[in-house]
């Protein structure tokens, strides 16, 4: 069609999705609706891997997409092994050209925001295969993220080089499930499996009864080999140490604790008292904070209805980096996830406002200080004028080496908290990565 020629021009737009049934029905006749690929039903938060996910297990997500509620519950615990959840999904990226694009970051790495989706996807998918009884009879139980522990990036991940992700459970509790995953590239054509590991991450889901929504138990585990039994037995010493961290944080902060807190403080006040004589290689806290808010979409639902926990990692690690970009002043390099919390279901139609700041920085290492940053989500909601918090975030940036080489007058500075309940927070943060290295160790 020639544009030029045409005065008023009307282009139909049509779905790039078709219907989840082939073909035109006949009239009045059932039997010729076909189902199409559960990946190409609308609604959903499609992306390549949560496609190819849904794909491979459609018959156990089919029946999540409408479980039958009125059916009893498991009626007997399984007993699985960790092989029987192992799930692996493979990047063509050096022969797939569109997929590279999809992953593309403006640096030729691949896209951090998009692989946390992923992740969330595929430990989603292997929650899901542990715990199912394979019976068409009972009801399902409704599996949701509770928590990223840790999630460490061990080298640049190219987009260049064909990319796997795999993992497996590897622990059970009484209603939880730790499962860890391992993304692997090779070196320079390398296949040393110590070396192509590019980042380790463990995910915390926890089962509730679809009907009751009270806490559900899990299937079993049974670690078979020597490496699955060390996991299990890490894991197990992971959830003791999670166990009496909680009894720790719920007492008073103790008298030895007040003198950190005021050291905190004390800087902060001569910022608000005295700012012509605060130290110029500080700032405020509050100077730091960066915020984005959006409309929750249909479009980014899961197959239960609720927000994709990856889409909220998504969002929430975009926001980090603006933060530690502008704060820095040259492009920052991530480190590591130090831990998420899904603290309450995000819903179809919520106002979420993502709320970032530099919680503090680690200068000891002046090759690679570290800035970390904290990132709340909040379930806003105008008619009730309420907020809830729905989701906290921590993530570790540094600076590349060859950034600062190239701008001499790049300066971290130290974070100092304006009020109390900063001071406590950075405090609490901090005491928590003490924590993650008795609990990596």
């Amino acid at each position: 069609m020639d544009l030029s020629s045409s005065p008023s021009l009307t282009i139909p737009i049509v779905s790039t999705l078709t219907s989840p049934f082939e073909g035109s029905p006949k009239e009045n006749d059932p039997k010729s609706l076909t189902r199409k690929p559960l990946s190409l039903w609308p609604g959903m938060y499609h992306s390549p891997v949560t496609n190819a996910l849904w794909e491979t297990r459609s018959k156990i997500f089919e029946r999540l997409l409408d479980p039958p509620l009125d059916a009893p519950p498991q009626s007997e615990l399984l007993t699985r092994t960790p092989s029987y959840s192992r799930t692996a999904i493979l990047y063509n990226f050096s022969t797939d050209y569109i997929l590279r694009e999809q992953y593309r970051d403006p640096w030729n790495e691949v896209r951090i925001g998009k692989l946390l989706e992923d992740l969330d996807a595929l430990a989603g998918t292997i929650s899901v295969k542990h715990c199912t009884d394979d019976d068409s009879m009972t009801r399902p139980l409704l599996l949701v993220t509770a928590s990223v522990d840790k999630m460490v990036l061990k080298k640049p991940i190219s987009v260049d080089i064909d990319l796997k992700m795999a993992g497996a459970v590897i622990w059970v509790g009484r209603s939880s499930i730790e499962i860890q995953l391992e993304v692997t590239q090779p070196t320079d054509g390398k296949s040393d499996a110590a070396e192509s590991v590019a980042l380790t991450a463990n995910f915390i889901f926890v089962a509730r009864d679809y009907k009751t929504r009270k806490a559900a138990l899990v299937n079993r585990l049974s670690p078979e080999t020597e490496k699955e039994k060390m996991l299990y037995e890490a894991a197990e010493a992971r959830n003791q140490l999670r166990k009496r961290k909680r009894v720790v944080d719920r007492k008073e902060i103790q008298n030895g604790e007040f003198g950190r807190l005021e050291a905190l403080l004390g800087e902060g006040r001569i910022f608000c008292d005295m700012p012509a004589l605060a130290d110029r290689d500080s700032i405020l806290l509050r100077d730091t904070r960066l915020e984005n808010s959006l409309i929750c979409q249909p479009q980014q639902r899961n197959i239960h209805g609720r927000i994709f926990g990856g889409f909220l990692m998504h969002r929430a690690f975009e926001l980090a980096f603006s933060t530690a970009y502008a704060f820095a002043g040259v492009m920052p390099c991530f480190l590591e996830v130090d831990h998420v919390d899904f603290l309450r279901p995000v819903d179809v139609g919520d106002f979420l406002r993502f709320k970032s700041c530099v919680l503090y920085t680690e200068l000891q290492n002046t090759d690679q200080p570290l800035i970390n940053i904290e990132v709340v989500a909040h379930v806003t909601r105008p008619e009730l004028r309420s907020s809830e918090v729905s989701n906290r975030f921590y993530f570790t940036f540094t600076v590349h080496p060859e950034a600062k080489a190239m701008n001499d007058r790049v300066r971290i500075r130290k974070v100092v908290p304006a009020t109390e309940e900063e001071a406590r927070r950075i405090l609490e943060h901090m005491d928590a990565d003490s924590f993650n290295l008795v609990y990596k160790s």
